[in-house]
């Protein structure tokens, strides 16, 4: 990839982190306020402390995109109360996923009865992002998650891919989802440049019973990171360069998976810039 595109994809980017007692601060401290940032929502604690948190960055100046999983939500007044929540505090972009709770705290077991909800209170948001699976979804038919995508179009304004190590993949994934007539932006999702052992302290502190299945649905990103050489964002993007900038793709930017290293992915973000003179 050329230094032109790299700077592209490096100047529209996406820090994904979790919502713990420190986030703020690491937040304020190293990432400037044009990287939009992302707060996931834990099965294990509810949506209170994301949309806290998003309350709190957005008070700072953030562009903050909440996660709203569906399957977190009571019912349509608790969504209804989420939507004026975030809309008092300015928030335009959510991002609703499915969600891994289980059982489902109410009423939606996925996220296209959500976004329709979303759609009947009048489009209260000026973006919403949905998932999309490049790599196989652990419990999920391939062709099902994009016949979901397709089924989620209408409600959405853009695609967020879950983490992809392997570039081929990516290309193929994108080139798939078009040749179905989704045509909304993709910001490509990357694992930042976390080390295993800070992946798995990660992983211990967002609870014990989440942790558990943090681990058991990921295991293959464990092993990618312990094996030398075996992930490195560097060379995704390097290699997937014609999959990440070809017009056909509409890559709209970079969504970073930071597992809260986050002053470690912003300075690797810099230095990545500063190589390819942004």
């Amino acid at each position: 990839m050329d230094g032109a595109h790299l700077r592209t994809l490096l100047s529209s980017v996406r820090y994904e982190v979790l919502p713990a007692k420190t986030t703020e601060d690491e937040v304020l401290a190293h990432v400037p306020r044009d990287v939009v940032i992302t707060v996931t929502a834990s099965p294990v604690k509810g949506l209170d402390p994301t949309l806290d948190l998003a309350d709190r960055l957005a008070a700072h100046g953030y562009r903050v995109v909440p996660h709203v999983p569906a399957r977190l939500l009571r019912d349509g007044a608790h969504l209804e109360d989420v939507v004026d929540r975030l809309r008092e505090t300015g928030v335009d972009d959510v991002f609703v996923p499915a969600g891994d709770a289980d059982p489902p705290a109410g009423a939606y077991d996925g996220a296209l009865p959500v976004l329709r909800a979303l759609s009947e209170l009048g489009g209260p948001f000026a973006r919403v992002g949905i998932t999309g699976y490049p790599e196989s979804h652990p419990f999920i038919h391939d062709d099902l998650t994009i016949q979901a995508m397709w089924d989620k179009r209408a409600h959405a304004t853009y695609i967020v891919s879950n983490l992809c190590f392997d570039p081929r993949v990516l290309g193929d994934w994108v080139g798939r989802v078009r040749r179905r007539g989704v045509t909304l932006p993709v910001h490509v999702g990357v694992a930042g440049p976390v080390q295993r052992a800070k992946l798995l302290a990660v992983a211990t502190k967002i609870g014990v019973g989440e942790s558990t299945r943090f681990l058991t649905r990921h295991t293959s990103w464990f092993l990618r990171f312990a094996i030398p050489g075996g992930y490195s964002p560097d060379r995704l993007l390097a290699r997937g360069g014609k999959a990440l900038t070809r017009s056909s793709a509409g890559v709209a930017g970079l969504h970073v998976f930071t597992f809260n290293q986050i002053a470690e992915t912003e300075q690797w973000r810099r230095t990545l810039l500063d190589r390819s003179g942004g």
